[in-house]
């Protein structure tokens, strides 16, 4: 199969869809692989390391896209790069589209065989390939968090873990999920007051038992989150329903009424955000306040770390792109009931029911959709 690799091209978005030694293990197995120029500087690999691993190398994005039959990559395809694809080629990539209305439309439009990374599951219910990027932004949530909370960027003037005979920060994380887990580790280690929030009983137990108690777990209700959420010094938007619109928890009345100063991290803002006064912000421009509470809601979170970010995706979408290259995607989607969840856009239809319902527009079942290709 012929595999295009394009750079990155959204707002301070610098991981690669596939790294040099992710490259030389297809290249290896007989695969073509075309990769822009650049593509990887953003993480320090140069031309010459994806040469090295067999790739070829092509100046612009449009050639990348007009050769390849699979194209791999981070992001969603901006709206530029929706219009260079094709009918039966395949993309490989997050799309999270059921607060995308207009690039739903264009990839309907493009007839091309869209798999998102974020729905494609696994046999223990897991979603494999949005979890390391949940593990990055649940880190990374508590960062900004603490960043947010300076005085500079109009924070509370707040010290997340205290100091010796000074209160810490009061961080309240809604889900209890990957991203929850993982910014409850984060908070704990800087020594902050942390609360986390789920309706699952066996998720509450899982975290108790992980931090030994040091984490205050707390069935959520209307009235527990209301009552969290107000007390908080930050808090952490960590709801995920898969290929589905983030429920709006924290509501606009929340926000006027939580204390002046405090701090929003939504973490859900790829599906919609589950803050109702939450819109999408950006690397350059991360933060913006809403009757005085800070919000930092940058879509794209793990590009800010894109080393990191870049390797532990591959490690977990390199199998799939492998499966893809040497089945052929109708039948490694037939193969795999779990890579058949991630496909969400095929020949002109949507075969995810929940992007189907938040955009209201006609579903088809995945394998009848399939089915006369």
């Amino acid at each position: 199969m012929i595999i295009g690799v394009p750079k990155e091209i959204k707002n301070h978005e610098y991981r690669v869809g596939m790294t040099p030694a992710s490259v030389r293990e297809l290249t290896a197995l007989g695969h073509t692989v075309y990769v822009e120029h650049n593509a990887g500087s953003g993480i320090g690999f140069g031309d010459d390391a994806y040469q090295a691993a067999g790739a070829t190398v092509l100046t612009t994005a449009a050639e990348v896209f007009a050769k390849a039959e699979m194209i791999v990559k981070v992001k969603e395809p901006q709206a530029v790069e929706r219009a260079m694809l094709r009918e039966g080629q395949i993309l490989f990539t997050y799309l999270h589209l059921a607060p995308d209305l207009p690039q739903t439309e264009d990839l309907i439009k493009s007839k091309a065989i869209c798999i998102a990374y974020e729905t494609v599951t696994d046999n223990r219910g897991g979603l494999p390939l949005l979890a390391p990027m949940s593990e990055v932004a649940g880190r990374m949530s508590i960062q900004a968090g603490a960043r947010a909370l300076e005085k500079s960027c109009a924070g509370r003037g707040m010290l997340l873990g205290g100091v010796p005979g000074v209160e810490p920060a009061k961080v309240v994380i809604i889900g209890g999920g990957m991203v929850g887990t993982n910014a409850a580790q984060m908070a704990v280690g800087m020594g902050a007051d942390v609360v986390v929030l789920d309706r699952s009983v066996d998720v509450l137990r899982r975290i108790d038992a992980q931090f030994n108690g040091a984490v205050k777990t707390v069935y959520s209700t209307v009235d527990a989150l209301e009552k969290h959420v107000l007390a908080a010094d930050l808090v952490i938007g960590g709801v995920l329903i898969p290929g589905a619109a983030a429920p709006k928890l924290v509501t606009a009345d929340h926000i006027k009424r939580m204390k002046p100063g405090s701090a929003i991290v939504d973490v859900a803002i790829d599906q919609g955000g589950c803050v109702e006064t939450s819109r999408a912000t950006t690397h350059a421009e991360p933060t913006y306040i809403v009757d005085d509470v800070v919000h930092y809601c940058v879509a794209n979170m793990p590009g800010a770390v894109p080393l990191t970010s870049t390797f532990a995706l591959n490690n977990a979408t390199l199998p799939f792109i492998i499966r893809l290259a040497n089945k052929g995607y109708k039948q490694a989607l037939l193969d795999d009931a779990h890579l058949l969840n991630g496909l969400n856009v095929i020949n002109g239809h949507v075969v995810n029911k929940h992007v189907a319902d938040a955009l209201n527009l006609p579903f088809v079942e995945p394998k009848q959709a399939l089915a006369p290709l």
